[in-house]
């Protein structure tokens, strides 16, 4: 006896055990570690987050051990590259920041479409940028700090983590809105820039407030602003730069995670729940408070609509800010 099958329902077929073999995959390989790879260095604030919630990520997995991996270089590309490359069963995810959207624009090649070279599975939620001195500088606020700035032209700079980072950007804007004139030093990595500044080498830069919140406590920086719209509970004690009247001086600092190109869905539904979970857990969700992170856990859909928004707006950022492609 012979049966025929129409083109629609082979194509369903096909389609059918594809995905029951991705989610079989996926099952069969969750006794290996889940490679959580993270493209910038220790200390910084997408570090000390996941860091302080993947014992909470790898129990929602079911048990499965999850090893962050540090990949920094070329403002995150190096390490976002590497989720690019990666196959699509689940076993390798990053974790990336404002600088995954940046880079198409501060950068005149990329090993990747930003958008379309990887499967968004959820924005986490937001850290606090602070805009932090060398205590030699004798500013204690934010109109000081710009009048010694604007007093002597290119007689102080600013740190970064790399060209064209979020940091980096967020810098930029803070010289543009006081109408100063200021030299960029940039580091590799936040850690290095940490260090620069304590050292002073560096005169200012912004950073995740967990990064430098201990050098803040102990002394060795000091604090001048948020760069939030609102104080943060974290560190009620340090005004936001709308509050020293530069109130456009605001930079959200969001962390995402994605898979590569291609994520099946089951995949992505199973990661997406496993992420809630985490950040649910009551010891992750008081780290976050400590450290002043905002969780706000979007859908995949929501991921991908606000990459493509974010990709345009620092388009017009960086445009404004001055900062030539490399």
């Amino acid at each position: 006896m012979t049966f025929k099958i129409h083109r629609r329902q082979l194509t369903a077929v096909v389609a059918a055990a594809l995905a029951l073999g991705a989610t079989a995959s996926f099952a069969q390989a969750s006794d290996k570690p889940l490679r959580m790879v993270l493209p910038v260095g220790a200390g910084s604030g997408v570090d000390t987050i996941m860091r302080a919630a993947t014992p909470s990520l790898t129990k929602a997995l079911g048990g499965q051990a999850v090893v962050i991996e540090n990949l920094p270089g070329a403002g995150g590309i190096t390490g976002t590259g590497v989720v690019v490359r990666a196959a699509a069963d689940g076993q390798t995810l990053g974790v990336v920041s404002n600088n995954h959207v940046v880079n198409p624009s501060v950068f005149k090649k990329m090993p990747f479409d930003a958008i379309n070279d990887i499967t968004p599975i959820s924005v986490v939620g937001a850290t606090p940028f602070v805009l932090v001195v060398n205590p030699k500088l004798p500013a204690k606020n934010a109109r000081e700090l710009q009048a010694l700035l604007k007093a002597k032209p290119d007689g102080y700079n600013y740190a970064s983590s790399g060209n064209g980072t979020i940091i980096h950007l967020a810098g930029a804007m803070f010289v543009d809105a006081a109408g100063a004139e200021v030299r960029h030093v940039p580091y590799k990595g936040v850690g290095p820039m940490v260090a620069g500044l304590i050292g002073g080498q560096v005169d200012f830069g912004t950073a995740a407030l967990p990064s430098v919140q201990p050098h803040i406590k102990s002394g060795a920086l000091r604090a001048i602003g948020m760069l939030t719209a609102q104080r943060t509970p974290a560190a009620p004690e340090i005004p936001t730069f709308a509050e020293q009247g530069l109130p456009n001086f605001v930079v959200d600092a969001w962390f995402a995670v994605i898979g590569p190109k291609g994520l099946p869905p089951a995949i992505v539904d199973k990661t997406h729940g496993a992420v809630v979970a985490a950040f649910a857990d009551p010891a992750v969700k008081q780290a976050m408070t400590n450290q002043g992170n905002t969780i706000n856990i979007s859908t995949p859909e929501q991921a991908q609509a606000a990459f493509k928004s974010e990709l345009a707006k620092y388009a017009t950022l960086v445009k404004k800010a001055g900062i030539e492609p490399e």
